[in-house]
């Protein structure tokens, strides 16, 4: 007989764990103990020396589906003679390695209870276990107890509190425990009357059923839901969302032996795509649609792909299988905030858009929105972090001296918090224009260091002076480390890849604030965190208008074409009015207003322009999405000049581009294949002009644009052909959504060389 304690570090709360342990020690027939400590789990083990190595494998290696357990040590103890196995409560005051667990997916089990018509919870909306239901989205505090979540609320009835407690049951201390008796209840209210006798959920059916727009709260917030298969719902849904063209999301019933027979009728699945849609995490995915596509051509027009999703919680499941068919399934937000969450809010500011609510008094105590992944280059890549995914952990290479908060961009944001050797990064906040969504920003900053137990020493903010996510950080009298934009998003591809010492890296997008105070875009920067160098790029050009470009690409092309001497008029009368067109190459001409950038996606902007007449977006990256959609394949690339400037950088110039943008011989689908072949092109001959003169371990793409499939995927081709290793994100966005992890790792790697030179290093 010997004794050992055990600690294990890791995703194991909120997971069953301690439940397994128990479980585990008595089928080996050890005594002893598990105690949860705020983020660890400690076990005292006495038994016989082969039982006990045998629940050190056990730990890991058995562990429930949705652990991620790490055997952190295991030390000889002191024989207490124990004769039992026991879980001890919680004990808060142990050093403190917290694992805040996500939300997750309903289980089979809970799924089979749910439409059991002999069990008690059948039909219950709120059924969940230890291996499902609600956790990021309900805890106040940790560590993750009932008292520590909104479920503190709601006393558990007699039958729960006996599965509660007995730790055989697979409910035992499952924290968001609830049944019909004791649990959480819907509430239906029809917009302007009162509701009425049916059941709510009936309700919500039959005003789907009637064409209307239901708000109905989820995990982490509302959504607006709609028939997906009727044109005229999907219409009244835009319109009263102000969302024009915007793709919407939509949910499938899952029926049958296969969960996505559904969606099969309207997609082309592929072996990735259908993999990344069942997974727990329930992400939004973008599929393909189908040639014979049945549902509303309104729901992403003008592309090929739709957002769809499988029910995650047992509402969802409960509202498809009784309605039967696809739903809309969109954000409950005013557009770019983060998804509301509060009944009376959401009563309030979605007032003009649903017909009715589907509200239940659950508090959702933060915001998470779903989660969004697209397939390509043969894998399922994050496009936005959220419920299910987020809070996203990531380890560091090196231990940090100090915590580092990181508040990531303006758009599409995020934030993480940095300690030791770990990295969390929040669930998607939107974009910072509004005071709703700097609100909920400060908010999850407040309660990541809440929830971590971690307050930060130090911030990382963009390089950028007028983000609301840099003025913020500058205001909280901490040392500041401000990261350039594109050396964000290089160090955050880097950090996913740790195994590359020495990259040449792409950082396409937009606009970033460049270190030499002009609009960054289409950059090759070489090195690797901290050491980054600027070694190619684009052909400059002037825009007028400052942020209204990115929603009006006509600016983008008139920039081009005045660039290159072309008439105020050429080309330019069909995309915007003439008085805006006359008054904007006025600025151009006097430098007013204007601004000078090598932003690649800018040049996307420009050629929706130019090829499909899109001179207005009414949502961010609509052209280029667009533009992907009808390009042919099989296209030439037009030769684009390469050559230093007077700095030494390398530049592509665009200009040879225009004629093809412009050809009126050629086809839309052909002039935008050309296109997409010619900026692939361009990349591939920066980095072998690059090659000549510097080492690198791989490529690596990086930057909103790299979301563009058809670009990613030839670039990964051509360079493959070259022998030349590429790396592309897969778990943190390539968007803006991955710069606060970027902060995070550039941050330290300045901070680290500073010590080490005693310089600035940019603080």
């Amino acid at each position: 007989m010997e004794a050992r304690r055990i600690i294990v570090t890791g995703r194991v709360q909120g997971v069953g764990y301690r439940p397994f342990v128990y479980v585990t020690a008595h089928e080996l027939g050890i005594t002893g103990s598990v105690l949860n400590g705020s983020g660890k789990v400690f076990i005292h083990a006495e038994g016989a020396a082969a039982a006990i190595d045998s629940l050190e494998h056990a730990l890991v290696d058995s562990a429930p589906p949705l652990a991620r357990p790490v055997l952190a040590s295991s030390e000889p103890a002191g024989l207490e003679g124990l004769t039992s196995f026991e879980i001890l409560a919680s004990d808060s005051a142990t050093e403190s390695e917290i694992h805040v667990p996500p939300d997750l997916y309903t289980c089979d089990d809970c799924v089979a209870e749910l439409t059991g018509p002999q069990e008690r919870r059948f039909g219950y909306p709120f059924i969940n276990c230890t291996q499902c239901g609600p956790r990021y989205t309900i805890i106040t505090g940790m560590p993750y107890d009932r008292p520590n979540t909104s479920m503190a609320g709601f006393p558990l009835c007699d039958d729960c509190r006996a599965e509660y407690e007995s730790p055989l049951d697979r409910r035992f201390h499952a924290q968001p425990l609830a049944c019909p008796v004791c649990g959480p209840q819907l509430e239906f209210v029809p917009a302007g009357r009162d509701s009425g006798p049916e059941d709510p959920l009936q309700q919500a059916v039959q005003a789907l059923n009637q064409g209307q727009v239901v708000a109905i709260k989820g995990v982490g917030g509302y959504h607006l839901v709609c028939d997906a298969a009727s044109d005229e719902a999907v219409a009244r849904l835009r319109e009263r969302k102000h969302r024009p063209d915007k793709p919407l999301a939509v949910m499938f019933p899952i029926r049958g032996e296969d969960s996505l027979d559904a969606a099969r009728e309207c997609l082309q699945l592929d072996e990735i795509t259908a993999e990344a849609i069942r997974d727990p995490a329930r992400p939004i995915v973008l599929a393909k649609k189908r040639a014979d596509f049945p549902l509303s051509k309104l729901l992403a027009p003008g592309l090929s792909e739709l957002g769809v999703f499988l029910p995650y919680s047992p509402l969802h499941h409960q509202l498809l299988a009784d309605y039967g068919k696809p739903i809309v399934a969109t954000s409950g937000n005013i557009s770019g905030e983060p998804v509301i969450t509060d009944n009376q809010e959401a009563q309030e500011r979605l007032a003009g858009v649903a017909d009715a609510f589907l509200h239940h008094n659950r508090p959702i105590i933060r915001p998470a929105d779903d989660p969004v992944i697209r397939p390509m280059a043969g894998a399922a890549r994050l496009i936005r972090p959220g419920r299910g995914i987020a809070p996203l952990e990531r380890e560091l290479p090196e231990k940090l001296p100090q915590a580092i908060l990181a508040t990531g961009g303006h758009m599409k944001n995020t934030v993480a918090l940095a300690w030791d050797k770990r990295v969390v990064v929040s669930p998607h906040v939107g974009e910072l224009d509004t005071p709703r969504s700097n609100d909920i920003f400060k908010i999850i900053i407040n309660d990541i260091q809440s929830l971590y137990n971690v307050n930060s020493q130090v911030i990382a903010c963009d390089l950028h002076p007028g983000y609301a996510s840099s003025r913020w950080a500058e205001q909280q009298g901490l040392p500041v480390i401000r990261v350039q934009h594109h050396a964000a998003h290089a160090s955050s591809l880097a950090g996913e890849h740790p195994d590359i010492d020495n990259w040449l890296v792409f950082t396409w997008d937009g606009v970033g604030y460049g270190s030499d105070e002009t609009l960054w875009g289409g950059e090759a920067l070489a090195g690797k965190p901290g050491e980054w160098v600027r070694v190619a790029s684009f052909r400059t050009f002037r825009l007028v208008g400052g942020d209204k470009a990115g929603r009006e690409p006509w600016r983008s092309a008139a920039a081009l074409l005045w660039a290159t001497g072309a008439d105020e008029s050429s080309n330019l009368a069909r995309l915007a009015g003439s008085e805006a067109l006359r008054l904007a190459h006025q600025a151009w001409k006097r430098e007013i207003n204007t601004y000078e950038t090598s932003a690649a996606g800018r040049l996307f902007d420009a050629a929706a322009a130019l090829v499909l007449g899109r001179h207005m977006a009414s949502f961010e990256g609509q052209g280029p999405m667009e533009l992907e959609h009808i390009a042919a394949d099989g296209c030439e690339a037009v030769p684009l000049s390469l050559k230093q400037d007077a700095d030494g950088l390398l530049r592509s110039d665009w200009a040879p581009l225009l004629n093809a943008l412009t050809d009126p011989d050629l086809p839309p689908a052909q002039r935008a294949g050309i296109f997409h072949e010619t900026m692939a092109q361009a990349l591939v001959d920066q980095a072998l002009e690059i090659r000549k003169t510097r080492d690198f371990q791989a490529v690596g793409l990086s930057g909103g644009v790299f979301q563009n499939r058809r670009l990613t995927e030839r670039v990964v081709a051509m360079l493959t052909e070259k022998d030349i290793k590429i790396r592309l994100h897969r778990d943190i966005p390539a968007n803006d959504g991955g710069l606060c992890f970027g902060q995070v790792v550039e941050a330290a790697a300045l901070a680290r060389a500073e010590d080490q030179t005693g310089k600035s290093n940019g603080r």
